[in-house]
């Protein structure tokens, strides 16, 4: 690895501008993240996001760093904007969230794990308003919550199902209010899309005032600001405000900050990190989690809105194994002709998150992420199958040859990609309803006939009309492995009713979250979970960490 201060070199930053936390990660100061945020945008941003994937994911991560390895291969300035890890999916069933092969983010291991201690402060800050928002429920003060109507849940980083649903507060009267909590995964914290989202410090405070705690016996809005917490709060949060700065396997720039999950909050990173990208770099590449229709939606109707940027071209990662797993080859054991017509019958889901990205107004490129054991023959039909339907394509071998694999999609990205900071194409209207925000998701992005409300849902939707919310952006959670909030549904379904169960409004981060289906905010870990093999040697090396 190149010294950070190299690295941050070639971006023009200064030592002085930098925050050391060892010889290859740093945080830019304070000073410098207000500098470089508050600059106009120079860069192309290009998004990378996905056909809808498999289980085990399509390496997005991967082409998304080979892509910006490949620009530098080709001569262009280019930086990362990337999210951080979460411990959950680490030990769980993904495993490692920096990439792979020669395409990865380094220090990996750190990075997987503790890193600057960025995710730990956001549960810190979090937990710190579950616990004021309990010693007022004990004492009273400052603020009179009712505690059948508490809606701030607790959080940790890590899968754990037995969390989902808790009863806190037993053991007598000393030990406070008996009641029903849960917990999330500090992915899906309201805190992580709040620091995600702001642009600065004072943006930071008040958004973490506007956070809905819960509602007194009366009926009457309890906010953060009125249990006094958004200071320290923000206390917590300081040094996680600050973006990261590491580098990519072949010192490409890359800023890691902020990590959400996109089937579960809104999947993006930090905007102070890519607003900083945006002015040191030509170009930054950026992704949003999962396929274009959870991540990359959220990312241009919810991130762009709020960071006053637009990407100048999109790519969409495609894969043979996807393809055939969505044409229902879901056990990948389908041979020769039976194969190929399972990748013709997958078209469909890459097609529909084509014409997803068309809707926004951009002619997105394919990314054919390649394979170790991938059969030539159906990299030779996907490419085929694209081809024949006008869809931009370039094979990507970033795994195995990092950024010369990667030169034909990154040629085909300069050539392709738009002017810096085009005008913005958004999806809806902040005016809309909320039913009709939904409802332009489901039926425009998944393919949905209609939209069902449950009980619960409309009654949500009342109290946000109540609290005079409806103007908020929609933050849908449903499933990541379909286009519709089936799991099960795969390919390009058609002819279904997309089913909204919940709404709960995150007034800090500045949107409604949506859950759809049986999306859970609290995920569990798999019959062998990953952190198996994960360990440490004698020697002080992490191994087993993706």
């Amino acid at each position: 690895m190149r010294p950070i201060l190299d690295v941050a070199s070639d971006l023009g930053l200064t030592a002085d501008e930098l925050v050391l936390h060892g010889p290859h990660v740093a945080k830019l100061s304070f000073d410098a993240t207000r500098k470089w945020s508050a600059q106009k945008p120079k860069a192309r941003i290009v998004l990378v996001s996905a056909m809808s994937p498999t289980p085990k994911g399509e390496g997005k991560t991967t082409v998304s760093i080979g892509l910006a390895q490949g620009l530098k291969a080709i001569g262009r300035k280019a930086a990362l904007a990337l999210r951080e890890p979460s411990l959950g999916p680490i030990f769980g069933a993904k495993g490692g969230g920096t990439g792979g092969g020669q395409c990865k983010v380094e220090p990996s291991a750190r990075i997987n794990l503790h890193f600057t201690g960025d995710l730990h402060a956001i549960t810190s800050a979090h937990n710190l308003l579950s616990s004021l928002a309990d010693n007022a429920l004990h004492f009273g003060v400052p603020a009179a919550l009712d505690q059948r109507q508490v809606l701030w849940p607790r959080v940790l980083d890590m899968n754990d199902r037995f969390l989902r649903q808790v009863v806190i507060g037993l053991g007598g009267k000393e030990n406070g209010v008996p009641r029903e909590d849960r917990f999330d995964i500090t992915a899906a914290s309201e805190v992580m899309a709040i620091l995600c989202l702001a642009r600065g410090v004072a943006d930071l405070k008040a958004r973490l005032g506007r956070i809905l705690v819960g509602f007194s016996r009366e009926g009457g809005a309890v906010t953060a600001q009125q249990l006094e917490a958004p200071g320290a709060m923000a206390a917590l949060l300081a040094d996680a405000l600050q973006p990261n700065l590491v580098q990519s396997t072949e010192g490409c720039p890359a800023f890691v900050h902020g990590g959400p999950f996109a089937n579960i909050a809104h999947g993006c990173n930090s905007i102070l990190a890519t607003r900083c990208a945006a002015a040191l770099a030509d170009f930054v590449i950026t992704e949003a989690g999962f396929g274009f229709d959870l991540g990359a939606e959220k990312f241009l109707d919810i991130k762009c809105r709020t960071a006053d940027v637009w990407p100048s071209a999109v790519v969409l990662v495609g894969t043979a194994k996807a393809l055939r797993y969505h044409g229902g080859d879901t056990a990948l054991s389908a041979q020769g002709k039976d194969a190929l017509h399972a990748i013709t019958r997958g078209m469909g889901n890459l097609e529909k998150q084509v014409d997803s990205a068309r809707a926004f107004g951009f002619d997105p490129i394919v990314a054919l992420n390649r394979f170790p054991d991938d059969a030539p023959e159906h990299l030779a039909a996907v490419e085929s199958e694209c081809k024949n339907r006008g869809i931009a394509i370039a094979r990507f071998n970033g795994f195995a040859e990092g950024g010369a694999g990667a030169k034909a999609l990154a040629e085909l990205v300069a050539a392709q990609a738009g002017p810096p900071a085009p005008a913005p194409r958004f999806l809806y209207a902040l005016e809309d309803s909320p039913e009709k925000k939904i409802q332009t998701i489901a039926t425009r992005i998944y393919g949905a006939r209609s939209v069902s409300f449950s009980a619960q849902a409309k009654k949500d939707l009342e109290r946000v009309a109540a609290l005079d919310l409806t103007k908020l952006p929609v933050c849908i959670a449903k499933s990541h492995l379909s286009l519709s909030g089936d799991p099960k549904q795969l390919g390009r379904p058609t002819d279904f009713e997309f089913p909204i169960r919940q709404v709960r409004v995150s007034a800090g981060a500045g949107f409604m979250l949506a859950l759809a289906g049986d999306i859970l905010t609290m995920p569990g870990l798999p019959k062998s979970p990953a952190g198996r093999g994960i360990d440490l040697t004698e020697g002080g090396e992490i191994t087993g960490v993706g």
